[in-house]
């Protein structure tokens, strides 16, 4: 008794809608992760802080979005990338005093927060090209 190795399966109906689910979650990841970079870069570039509206834009994109990524790998991207908008915010709030205090460490602290949140969203991208979940770190 041989086995016929040459059939090919075909995917089945459920297969090929998760396929579309995480196919749109992809697209939606990179938009959010495009958006979230324009502004990290807009940060670090003097005069170039145009970015609340995109910011704004990818935070409720991400908002209204996550609830489709539940249980899948694309969560944890959702959830790196609220997070890190909230965190980043609370840091420029509670550094915001230094800028009138001395304009000197205003700077030194808008750059570092701006250097990780450029960091946080480019490890994110990188993540999610390869297909890996983000860890859960803050």
């Amino acid at each position: 008794m041989t086995q016929d190795f040459t059939r090919t399966t075909q995917p089945s109906t459920l297969d090929v809608v998760d396929m579309q689910a995480l196919n749109a979650l992809n697209t939606v990841g990179t938009i959010s992760y495009v958006l979230h970079l324009i502004v990290a870069v807009g940060a670090l570039i003097p005069g170039g802080q145009f970015g609340p509206v995109l910011l704004i834009a990818a935070l409720v994109l991400d908002m209204v979005k996550r609830d489709d990524a539940r249980g899948t790998w694309h969560a944890s991207h959702f959830r790196w990338r609220i997070r890190t908008v909230i965190m980043a915010a609370l840091l420029y709030l509670v550094t915001a005093p230094l800028w009138f205090l001395f304009i000197f460490p205003g700077w030194l602290a808008w750059i570092s927060i701006s250097v990780w949140f450029l960091y946080r969203i480019v490890s994110g991208l990188m993540r999610m090209n390869k297909g890996l979940p983000m860890e859960m770190s803050v």
